[in-house]
């Protein structure tokens, strides 16, 4: 039995389930979940994050980590954090370039890798073979030691399950998943409604049929990193695909192979996310004493030197090269593509200013 028709047989035992626990079965199914079975990045996969578009995007992410080390006064013990760290590739790349800039600074850092997955573990503990001795893999980040904090995170909280609720007869109830006549997996409105507080301004004059999306389990994360920053000094970067303000809209999808498929088609092999509410990120982080700011991913790569970076790294190469390293560029920050589209929320201690942001 696969399980779309393990969960058609839920449904039938007992009535519609949420979005977010769609979402949780469909990706973190021990047997058959999307992230517990499959290789998801990459060209042969299902997307291609930003650190495997180029190696700038790690080597520019190394050096904010060490610009930040710095300004929290270069402690000769702290904790680099890396959540859901894919290949291995951001981490791989970020220790090359920290090495090279401020030797002390890895000599310092207790590297700790979050990830809930056995399998991309091992394929992590492959890639960065010659780290191993350096780097602890943990499956929470309630097992990760205490110090100073600098956590980094590429694409974490899109994957994190998200509940949905839909305008319906002028008040906004929880959208399910139900069964059809003919027991096929469909949308529904259930019966559990929201508290209002917790709707963006403009719900009342909200068109019928409206959807907004919260994620609880993201702000108790946030909440948690928040704290230990707080409580132990630090900063966390955190690169997601999302918006900056509240509001309304259906951002569920579904990727299979590069391309956008239908999010009920094939439960299990495909990508499924939601796009980050910074704004409520933010909000929880500001709650535990820290101070945030956000800005476009292509503004931060930009202001920590991306064209310097691709000029030195295309120098005395072919044609070839050079124009690839443009594309990348393009990719990275381009408006068009996830320069404009993904964004980075930096959170902070209170006394700690980290280069480039502007805190709030």
């Amino acid at each position: 039995m696969n399980l779309g028709q393990r969960i058609i047989r839920q449904i039938e035992a007992n009535g519609p389930i949420s979005v977010a626990d769609y979402m949780a079965m469909c990706l973190f199914d021990r047997d058959a979940g999307y992230y517990t079975t499959r290789e998801p990045f990459g060209k042969d996969g299902d997307f291609i994050t930003a650190p495997e578009v180029s190696q700038m995007f790690g080597e520019l992410v190394g050096v904010w980590c060490v610009d930040t080390w710095q300004a929290l006064g270069s402690p000769d013990d702290f904790v680099l954090c890396e959540f859901g760290p894919g290949r291995g590739t951001l981490m791989k790349d970020l220790i090359r370039t920290a090495d090279k800039i401020a030797p002390g600074f890895i000599a310092a850092a207790k590297i700790h890798m979050v990830e809930i997955s056995d399998r991309l573990t091992q394929i992590q503990q492959k890639s960065l073979a010659e780290h191993s001795g350096a780097i602890v893999w943990k499956k929470n980040f309630g097992d990760v030691v205490s110090g100073p904090l600098i956590v980094i995170a590429n694409e974490l909280f899109d994957a994190i399950p998200s509940r949905q609720y839909v305008k319906t007869k002028g008040r906004f109830v929880e959208r399910v998943l139900a069964l059809d006549a003919a027991q096929n997996l469909v949308f529904a409105a259930g019966s559990g409604s929201i508290d209002a507080d917790l709707l963006p301004p403009g719900s009342d004059i909200a068109p019928e049929g409206s959807i907004f999306e919260i994620a609880p389990a993201r702000n108790a994360l946030m909440q948690e990193i928040a704290a230990r920053i707080h409580h132990e000094r630090g900063a966390a970067l955190l690169f997601d695909y999302g918006h900056l303000q509240q509001g309304f809209g259906d951002t569920l999808q579904a990727l299979s192979h590069h391309n956008s498929v239908d999010v009920l088609h094939i439960p299990g092999a495909a990508d499924l996310t939601t796009h980050v509410d910074f704004h409520a990120l933010a909000l929880a982080a500001r709650r535990e004493g820290c101070k945030t700011s956000a800005m476009t991913q292509g503004d931060f790569l930009l202001a920590m030197g991306l064209l310097d970076r691709a000029g030195a790294l295309g120098q005395h190469k072919s044609a070839e090269v050079q124009e690839q390293i443009r594309l990348d560029v393009e990719r990275l920050a381009g408006p068009e593509q996830m320069g404009t589209l993904f964004k980075v929320l930096c959170v902070s201690d209170a006394s700690t200013h980290v280069f480039p942001f502007e805190a709030k």
